[in-house]
C-alpha cells in the first residue's frame, strides 16, 4: 500500500492517474449521483489531497491558524477577485434589465444584424468589449443581454451565450492588456505591437470557428432555459419610456473605459497623482461601483424609480449569487489541490524534454499545464519560464510573437472541472455539468486548436 501511495505521489504516471481518477470521481458524483457540485468538489478535493500526500496541516491548518491552509487559499484565491465584481456586475445588469436598457441595446443589435444574426452580434460584442476587461467582468456585465436575447428569440440560452463567451475568451488569451500575453511578452522580450498583430491574425479565425460556427451549431441542439431567478421584468414605468442607446452604452462602457485607462495609465503614465487617479478608478471594483451608482441615477432615480425599487432590484438580483460563489470557490480549491500535488510540474517537466519543434512544444506544454491545473494564466507564465532560456537569441520579433500565441492557445484548451471559469459559465448560464462540457469545453478546445493552427502556419513563413 505504501509503495502504491509513493508511486502516486512521486511518479509522473502516478500523478496523472491520481488527477484523472479525481476528475472521474467528481464527474461521477455530479452527473450520475446528482450530488450538489459544491459538495462534490470539496469532498473530492480533500480526498485527492490526502491521497496525494498533502499533510493535514497544509490542507486545513491548525486549531490556531488556518489562513495558510490550502482549503482557505484555494477558495480565497478566486473569490477575493470575483466576489465584489460578481455582485456589482449583477446589480448593474439588473438595473439595465429593469430600466429597459438591455432591450434597447438588443433591439439596436437586431436592427443592424437581423434576428438570425443576433448570435453573431453577441460574438462581436464579446470580442470588442473583451479587449479592455477581464473575462469574468464581461460575463457579469453582458449576461443580461444574453438573457433578453434568449427570451425574445424563444431559443436556447446557449445559442446566444457561446458566441459572446468566445469573443471574451479569445481577447483574454491572445491580446494585451490581459495578463497572460503581457507576461509572456515580457519573458520573451517581444514588443506588444507584434503580440497584438499576431494575436488578431490568429485570434479572429479562432473566434469565428469556435464561437460562430461551433457555438451556433451546438447552441441549436442543447436547449438551455433562462433561469427564473435571473429574469428581471422591465418596469411598467419604463415601457414606452426606455433610455436612449447613448445612456445604455455609457452604463456598459464606463467600467470598460475606466479599467482600460487604469491598465494603460500604469504602463505609460509617469508616476504621480494622474497615474494614481487612473489606477484607482481603473480597479475593477471601483470602476463597477462608479458604473452602478451612475446607472442607479441615470437609469433609475432620474427616470422615476424610487429608492425602495432600487433596493428591491439589488436584493433580488443578488440572491442567486451565493451558490455561484460557493461552486466557483470550490472549483478553484479543486484546481489548487491538483496543482499542490505536483501534477502540473510533472507534466511540464516531461513535455519540455520531449524534443518537439519549439512552436509545438510551446503549445503542448501550455496545454498540458492547463489541463492539469486549470488556470490559463499559470499555464502561460509557467510555459514561458520553461522556454525563455532557449529563446534568448536567434528568433525574430514576429516569430516570438507567434510562439506567444501558441502558448496562449494551449492555455485555454479543454476548460473543465478544475477551472473556476467552467463553474462560472455553468452556473451563470444555467447549464448542467454535462451540457457545459458539451458546449463550453469543446468551444475552448476549438478556439485553442484553430488559434495554434494559425500560429503554426504563419510560423513557417515569417523570419
Amino acid at each position: 500500500m505504501n509503495e502504491l501511495l509513493d508511486w502516486l505521489r512521486s511518479d509522473t504516471a502516478g500523478l496523472l492517474l491520481l488527477a484523472g481518477a479525481g476528475i472521474a470521481l467528481l464527474l461521477f458524483l455530479i452527473i450520475k449521483v446528482k450530488l450538489e457540485p459544491f459538495i462534490a468538489l470539496v469532498g473530492t478535493g480533500v480526498l485527492v489531497a490526502l491521497v496525494g500526500g498533502i499533510s493535514v496541516e497544509a490542507l486545513v491548518g491548525s486549531a490556531t491558524k488556518s489562513s495558510d491552509a490550502l482549503i482557505e487559499k484555494g477558495f480565497a484565491g478566486i473569490l477575493g477577485h470575483i466576489t465584489v465584481i460578481i455582485g456589482l456586475g449583477t446589480v448593474l445588469g439588473a438595473i439595465l434589465e429593469r430600466s429597459g436598457g438591455a432591450e434597447v441595446l438588443l433591439g439596436r443589435l437586431v436592427k443592424i444584424f437581423g434576428e438570425k444574426g443576433t448570435p453573431l452580434a453577441m460574438g462581436i460584442t464579446g470580442f470588442v468589449l473583451g479587449i479592455p476587461v477581464f473575462f469574468d467582468i464581461g460575463i457579469f456585465v453582458l449576461a443580461p443581454l444574453v438573457y433578453v436575447a434568449a427570451i425574445r428569440g424563444g431559443k436556447s440560452l446557449a445559442l446566444y451565450a457561446l458566441p459572446l463567451l468566445a469573443g471574451l475568451s479569445v481577447t483574454q488569451a491572445f491580446l494585451p492588456p490581459h495578463p497572460g500575453p503581457v507576461a509572456a511578452a515580457g519573458l520573451f522580450h517581444v514588443d506588444l505591437g507584434w503580440i497584438i498583430l499576431m494575436g488578431l491574425i490568429c485570434g479572429i479565425p479562432a473566434w469565428f470557428a469556435s464561437g460562430i460556427l461551433w457555438g451556433t451549431w451546438i447552441g441549436k441542439r442543447v436547449m438551455v432555459h433562462v433561469p427564473e431567478d435571473r429574469i428581471i421584468e422591465e418596469a411598467d414605468t419604463a415601457r414606452g419610456h426606455e433610455p436612449s442607446i447613448g445612456l445604455v452604452l455609457l452604463a456598459i462602457g464606463l467600467p470598460m473605459i475606466l479599467i482600460l485607462g487604469g491598465t494603460f495609465g500604469n504602463i505609460f503614465a509617469p508616476a504621480g497623482a494622474f497615474r494614481d487617479t487612473l489606477q484607482f478608478f481603473g480597479n475593477p471594483a471601483i470602476a463597477l461601483t462608479v458604473a452602478v451608482l451612475l446607472a442607479m441615477w441615470l437609469l433609475g432615480i432620474r427616470r422615476g424609480m424610487t429608492a425602495a425599487e432600487l433596493s428591491e432590484i439589488t436584493g433580488s438580483s443578488l440572491r442567486p449569487v451565493g451558490m455561484i460563489l460557493l461552486v466557483v470557490g470550490a472549483g478553484a480549491f479543486f484546481g489548487a489541490v491538483l496543482s499542490a500535488t505536483g501534477v502540473g510540474k510533472a507534466v511540464a517537466d516531461t513535455l519540455s524534454q520531449a524534443g518537439l519543434p519549439i512552436i509545438l512544444s510551446a503549445f503542448v506544454i501550455s496545454a498540458g499545464m492547463r489541463i492539469a491545473q486549470g488556470s490559463a494564466t499559470v499555464a502561460i507564465v509557467t510555459t514561458g519560464g520553461i522556454l525563455a532560456p532557449s529563446l534568448a537569441s536567434g528568433y525574430s520579433q514576429p516569430q516570438l510573437a507567434l510562439i506567444v500565441v501558441a502558448i496562449s492557445s494551449g492555455s485555454i484548451i479543454a476548460s473543465h472541472v478544475n477551472d473556476g471559469g467552467f463553474w462560472i459559465i455553468s452556473k451563470y448560464f444555467n447549464m448542467s455539468v454535462k451540457d457545459t462540457l458539451k458546449t463550453w469545453t469543446v468551444l475552448e478546445t476549438v478556439l485553442s486548436i484553430v488559434g495554434f493552427g494559425m500560429a503554426a502556419l504563419l510560423y513557417t513563413f515569417v523570419r
